[in-house]
């Protein structure tokens, strides 16, 4: 799958005036599909537009949807506190519009992935409401075949810079006493405009730096900066076993040491008597829940 977050696409040219974000989501999708990549999704954690505009859906709906279809991937969206609940459900669900929050279960070939809405209205920090808490007890009541990735825009994960405490989640340990002893195998968010990894009850959290600027973590303690630099999205590789997360930074850059063709590293493998298994050859079996 490609995890992609804060996309922030605007109705204007710029945003907030020196970056194009439009531009930066595109040449992630060009250097995807020169790759040759084959995801089987493309999951976005939420701010997917700057200002929740109608035409900024329509923009993002037009972009990825294409490129969609030419890699043959599902496309799977999460609100974040930049979206507007109405114009999502409009322009990328295609639902009469409606401002409850947008949480759904969506599968991928055995694999669960469910959104949670941890949006709210006019405010920036994030957090769950019970009846959304019940409706995801409900969902992970019943195990799915290769298990579930939750995908969420606030990450229940500590900030390393000192403002962004005012716009975490929330009542973390509700949502902790849902994720214990159930399938879910990885959690993916964004928010932070910068990658970082932790653990959350337990499961392994991934959160995506952004597509359109990312924060400066070198700044000094308590300062803040946004940059128009290292931005880019994650590769995840769902093995039985284990869940890969890899960040790929946007943009081409100088070859060191030996490029190594495609051909010719199949041709070195298949010398050593290695071959590698298709994806979805192997199956993943069962997590085990404790009940």
């Amino acid at each position: 799958m490609l995890h992609l977050s804060d996309t922030h696409l605007v109705d204007e040219t710029l945003l907030y005036g020196a970056v194009d974000s439009e531009a930066k989501l595109r040449q992630i999708f060009a250097e995807v599909e020169a790759s040759h990549a084959a995801p089987d999704a493309l999951v976005f954690t939420g701010d997917l537009t700057d200002k929740g505009e109608p035409g900024a859906y329509e923009k993002l709906r037009d972009i990825v949807e294409p490129v969609a279809e030419s890699l043959g991937a599902q496309v799977i969206w999460a609100m974040g506190n930049h979206d507007d609940r109405g114009h999502f459900r409009t322009a990328l669900l295609r639902e009469e519009p409606s401002y409850a929050p947008i949480d759904h279960s969506y599968d991928v070939d055995g694999l669960r992935i469910i959104t949670l809405d941890t949006t709210v209205l006019g405010h920036h920090h994030g957090e769950l409401e019970q009846d959304q808490l019940d409706w995801l007890a409900a969902e992970l009541a019943v195990p799915a075949p290769h298990g579930t990735i939750l995908a969420l825009h606030h990450p229940p994960v500590p900030c390393v810079l000192d403002l962004s405490v005012l716009v975490e989640l929330r009542d973390q340990p509700r949502l902790a006493d849902v994720l214990r002893d159930s399938d879910v195998r990885s959690i993916l968010a964004g928010h932070l405009h910068y990658s970082t990894t932790a653990t959350f009850a337990g499961i392994p959290v991934s959160v995506a730096s952004a597509t359109c600027y990312t924060q400066d973590l070198n700044v000094p303690a308590g300062a803040l900066r946004g940059q128009d630099g290292a931005q880019g999205f994650n590769l995840v590789h769902v093995y039985p076993e284990t869940i890969v997360h890899s960040v790929v930074p946007l943009g081409s850059y100088d070859t060191v040491g030996e490029y190594v063709t495609a051909d010719e590293t199949a041709r070195r493998l298949a010398d050593k008597g290695v071959r590698i298994p298709d994806a979805g050859e192997d199956v993943v079996p069962r997590p085990t829940v404790r009940v």
